[in-house]
């Protein structure tokens, strides 16, 4: 639903060869209007839930290797916003997704013999700057980004590039009422849709340009239906 569903149907716009999604929910009304609207694509579904050991993903992308042989990009999306659930929130918006990007490298990292890939990850403009009533989900997003820019300086090594998409306030089901912490705001939700938005259209179209692009490294902000390459500021280095 909202900016994966919207985001899929523009991709089925392109020359695709097959569009795999993976989700924790079944929805065959959503799959069935996805194969409508390019019947030339081969559009599957596989139930797959981000927080399950990395064991368990490994086995499942064996079976849709087998199948396809090949996948060129990986897009991990599965995303939750509730404060409350601090765990689930942690394990579903960042270790989930370290997982299943550390589960395909057995298929794709060149220093297995891989043939290489494309890690495009969906991050957050509160990876940036937070919503500092949500410092749980806001914290999740800047781990993404940072282990994202990791990634995309281990491509000489792997193989594997990557790059963060990163919404702004987008009107879906996920901000129209959330938790912040410790009920610190209890109005943040209606707070924060009293300020501009974007439909999840506008953020699917500029989301589908950002693959397009497909630039190693690139932090790509998505907000108020632009596209928008920001600069990361260093302010220290490792030195190695």
């Amino acid at each position: 639903g909202g900016i994966g569903l919207d985001t899929s149907k523009e991709l089925l716009k392109r020359d695709l060869k097959n569009l795999v999604i993976l989700d924790r929910i079944k929805n065959p009304a959503a799959i069935a209007e996805l194969k409508a609207l390019n019947p030339k694509v081969c559009v599957t579904f596989y139930p797959y839930d981000v927080t399950v050991p990395i064991a368990e993903t490994t086995k499942l992308l064996k079976t849709i290797f087998a199948e396809l042989k090949t996948i060129d990009v990986l897009i991990n999306g599965a995303g939750i916003l509730d404060d409350h659930q601090i765990e689930r929130t942690i394990a579903v918006n960042y270790t989930g997704l370290v997982n299943t990007t550390t589960a395909i490298m057995e298929f794709w990292d060149k220093r297995k013999c891989g043939p290489g890939g494309i890690i495009c990850n969906i991050g957050s403009v509160t990876g940036f700057n937070a919503i500092y009533q949500v410092p749980v989900y806001s914290g999740t997003k800047a781990a993404v980004v940072n282990f994202t820019s990791s990634l995309a300086k281990l491509a000489p090594i792997t193989g594997v590039t990557a790059y963060t998409v990163n919404p702004g306030i987008t009107r879906t089901t996920l901000v129209q009422k959330f938790n912040s912490w410790l009920d610190v705001e209890p109005q943040v939700a209606k707070k924060l849709l009293a300020h501009p938005t974007q439909p999840p259209l506008a953020c699917a179209e500029n989301f589908v340009k950002a693959i397009e692009l497909n630039q190693n490294g690139a932090l790509w902000k998505l907000d108020l239906g632009t596209l928008e390459a920001v600069k990361w500021c260093k302010h220290w280095d490792s030195g190695i």
